[in-house]
């Protein structure tokens, strides 16, 4: 089992706070997948303004935590260190369950296809084990931290 901790994390991504939204690896294999955890806490800043009446992760943001998790399993081959993960598409998004302050976001991504440097992944959230949210991923590998 391999375990990434919030700097660890840092050494691959380029994203950074408020951005970083993965705060652990709990397993992965370069290249294949990963998988990871977001602790969602009401002093998140998206929270001041999505809904300050009824707090409410945006699905959107869902979405990008599913991607760094994703750019883990892909920036963590050798070859690719140093380099960024570019969003290049989301298909078939679905939002299923509402994540809330206090939710244990459960994040998986699974890199199904590659062709030089763009590649699709397949990404699934969950929160107690029902499914928050899953979408296909696609994303080009390019530039430098």
């Amino acid at each position: 089992m391999a375990e990434l901790d919030c700097n660890q994390i840092q050494e691959i991504l380029p994203h950074r706070w408020p951005f970083l939204l993965v705060d652990r690896i709990t397993d992965f294999e370069p290249g294949q997948w990963a998988k990871g955890i977001k602790c969602v806490s009401v002093n998140e800043p998206f929270f001041c303004g999505h809904f300050p009446q009824y707090h409410v992760m945006p699905g959107v943001l869902i979405i990008e935590a599913l991607a760094q998790v994703g750019a883990i399993a892909a920036l963590s081959k050798p070859e690719n260190k140093g380099k960024i993960a570019f969003f290049g598409g989301i298909k078939e998004a679905r939002f299923r369950e509402q994540v809330r302050p206090g939710d244990v976001l459960e994040l998986s991504c699974t890199l199904v296809k590659s062709h030089g440097p763009v590649g699709i992944g397949e990404g699934i959230a969950t929160v107690n084990g029902k499914t928050a949210a899953k979408a296909t991923l696609t994303f080009a590998i390019g530039g430098a931290k």
